[in-house]
């Protein structure tokens, strides 16, 4: 099977002046390789494409896959990481991961905490701030955890995004507003543990991995998963799987989240749990990371006793199963009765 390659390499986007926040979310060149390395052991013929201008210019010039594996995120918009799924859709080209309504969805945090609680799961309160107008509109009690909706990896997360008064929530959002361009998540602030919940498969057939808790150190910004405590995760963080009752309801409230959001093959589901111990959705990445030894989803799947091999061909298995053709039953009518 011919298969493709989408991604993003952070270093090229650093190479055109991008910041290190801006491209935080981005692919490492040791990760593009060892996703070509398992494709290629299983004996696919591999071809690396690169981001969505790449496919652009493949597909124009008449390039077509059996499947591609997708892990680009896309630089513009809030609907950056549907762009590459659509464009696939277009051509009728199967890929990994999730479809672009899903895609676009997850990434609004806000949007996706909608969907949850009208599947009846557990998220903190919450409330959007559009407009700086807004602010002091903002119903929920203090303290409160201010965010941008639509980022991923940390972005806009530190020590200061838990917020104790009105003038530190002016401050915050006002900041957030400015330096984003996108409306800031207020929610309420859950005090609880932390968890990561790895899932592969689509569906009914949807499976956790493992339920893995994040414990800050000394060393780290306190009160959040912050971006700067997720880049510097070696020095900062303690992962560990997580197997009380506690564990186990965050890891139902996942998968039961991942199905209600429609989201394929395999990713993430955080969750942080409130004064009572209960889980609270926090947000879904349908799109996780896959540098070994670094992402979340990786380092949670080798706690659980998976090889890197392992998570990216259930992957892989996830996606081929889905787009096989469904077999058409066709009801046969009864034959006409001959005299």
């Amino acid at each position: 099977m011919r298969v493709g390659l989408t991604y993003d390499l952070r270093q090229d986007y650093l190479a055109k002046g991008f910041g290190e926040e801006e491209t935080a979310e981005f692919d490492a060149p040791e990760t593009i390789a060892a996703i070509e390395g398992v494709l290629k052991r299983r004996g696919f013929k591999v071809e690396r494409i690169g981001n969505i201008r790449s496919l652009v210019q493949r597909l124009s010039a008449g390039k077509r896959w059996d499947f591609v594996f997708n892990i680009a995120e896309g630089m513009n918009g809030v609907g950056r990481e549907a762009q590459v799924p659509a464009l696939l859709d277009a051509y009728g080209i199967a890929y990994t991961f999730s479809d672009p309504l899903t895609m676009a969805l997850t990434l609004d945090k806000a949007m996706a905490k909608r969907i949850v609680r009208d599947h009846g799961l557990a998220t903190a309160a919450f409330c959007l701030v559009e407009s700086e107008s807004q602010i002091v509109e903002q119903p929920l009690t203090f303290p409160v955890f201010a965010k941008p909706v639509a980022e991923g990896t940390g972005k806009g997360i530190t020590e200061t995004s838990r917020v104790q008064s009105w003038n530190e929530l002016v401050e915050a959002a006002t900041k957030l507003l400015d330096r984003y361009r996108q409306p800031a998540l207020v929610e309420a602030f859950l005090p609880g543990r932390e968890f990561t919940v790895g899932i592969v498969g689509t569906g009914p057939e949807a499976e956790v991995i493992a339920v893995m808790e994040i414990k800050l150190l000394g060393t780290a910004e306190q009160g959040a998963y912050s971006y700067l405590n997720k880049e510097l995760c070696a020095e900062r963080v303690h992962y560990a799987l997580a197997d009380d009752d506690e564990a186990r309801l965050a890891g139902q409230t996942a998968l039961a989240a991942w199905r209600a959001l429609r989201c394929r093959d395999g990713g993430r589901v955080d969750l942080r749990s409130d004064a009572y111990c209960v889980p609270q959705f926090l947000e879904v990445n349908p799109l996780a990371g896959l540098r070994p030894g670094h992402s979340d989803l990786v380092i949670l799947s080798a706690l659980a006793g998976w090889t890197y091999d392992q998570l990216v061909n259930r992957i892989i298995d996830s996606c081929l199963e889905r787009s096989q053709p469904k077999k058409t039953h066709v009801r046969r009518l009864p034959q006409a009765v001959t005299a």
